[in-house]
């Protein structure tokens, strides 16, 4: 694995300004690095800012949201700074992304190999023959055997798992470094939803790149995922390789999330919840962003928030629980 990461964001912040008094904070100061060849998942619960990391990282947050701080940089480019018509050779080139409903990213009024076509003709400067013989290849590498006869067919012709196929193909047309996922197997059977999983680790593989995955789905990330960021009220709240994460949990929102899980090994008649809801992220409680749903909260942390904190070589919580370089008070 390269000393270099492919992406490298710093204490990013991106707010939405509602109205003159209400600000909503959805990504709310988080860094990571995700390094060539790495598969990094970002969990939690919808609302908690992992769909708007991935657009921020994109440059695709319009008004009335906005990226207010920090820095990302896609193999050491800062591209905070450049001009839309930059971020346009940097989006497919550098970094592509798979969206969670196929039939709203593909454009019903063209053809899948146009869609596909209009990319390499754009970035890769092919002709229009050459860019349709490429789609075809694309196609078949993703597993659609009747290639030819599906780049003359349009999105609604297509099941879901052809589709979510197909936007793969999309993704990986420019060979980028930076694969994002957002969700890419909601709405699928289970058996699809493997495939597509696999299909992604395969091409991970295959052209070297970096993943992305963001999910709510833990037993997703104990299957692909080298490592997991969980994402909380806009925060990153713990960060580790996969199997200690699931193994050594610590943080009490991890914990909540991990009890919820069916296990083949237990015969229970209620699984495990978090109380609560995900609060609104203009109105998120004061200190600790889960103090209002932990069941080990104190007083202190209805005050203040403590940072993301190292509390083993490669693991970081931001609970107060852990305050003593890993062990709870």
């Amino acid at each position: 694995m390269s000393n270099d990461p492919v992406l490298d964001v710093e204490q990013l912040k991106t707010y939405f300004y509602l109205d003159e008094e209400r600000v909503a904070k959805a990504v709310d100061d988080i860094s990571f690095s995700i390094y060539p060849g790495e598969t990094v998942a970002l969990v939690g619960e919808s609302g908690s800012g992992k769909s708007i990391t991935a657009l921020s990282i994109m440059q695709l947050i319009n008004k009335p949201g906005k990226i207010v701080g920090g820095s990302i940089s896609i193999a050491s480019e800062e591209i905070l700074t450049l001009s839309s018509k930059q971020m346009e050779k940097i989006r497919g080139n550098d970094i592509a992304m798979i969206f969670q409903e196929p039939m709203t990213a593909l454009n019903p009024v063209f053809t899948i190999g146009n869609q596909i076509s209009e990319i390499l003709r754009k970035h890769k400067k092919l002709s229009n023959k050459a860019a349709q013989e490429k789609a075809i290849n694309l196609l078949k590498t993703v597993g659609i055997s009747r290639a030819e006869e599906i780049v003359n067919e349009y999105p609604h012709q297509l099941s879901g798992g052809m589709r979510q196929r197909v936007m793969i193909a999309m993704a990986i047309s420019c060979d980028p470094k930076l694969l994002i996922a957002d969700e890419p197997t909601t709405a699928l059977d289970v058996t699809i939803q493997a495939q597509i999983l696999d299909l992604m680790a395969d091409m991970k593989e295959k052209f070297h790149m970096a993943l992305l995955l963001i999910t709510h789905d833990l037993g997703v990330v104990s299957e692909y995922a080298d490592r997991v960021m969980v994402m909380y009220g806009g925060q990153i709240v713990e960060e580790a390789p996969t199997s200690k994460l699931l193994e050594l949990t610590k943080h009490p929102y991890s914990q909540g999330l991990l009890e919820s899980l069916p296990k083949l090994e237990e015969d229970v008649d209620r699984l495990g919840t978090i109380k609560g809801t995900v609060p609104p992220a203009y109105d998120f409680p004061s200190g600790c962003r889960f103090s209002s749903r932990c069941p080990f909260v104190m007083e202190k942390c209805k005050q203040s928030s403590t940072d993301l904190k190292k509390i083993d070589q490669d693991h970081f919580v931001r609970c107060y629980l852990y305050e003593n370089g890993g062990s709870e008070e």
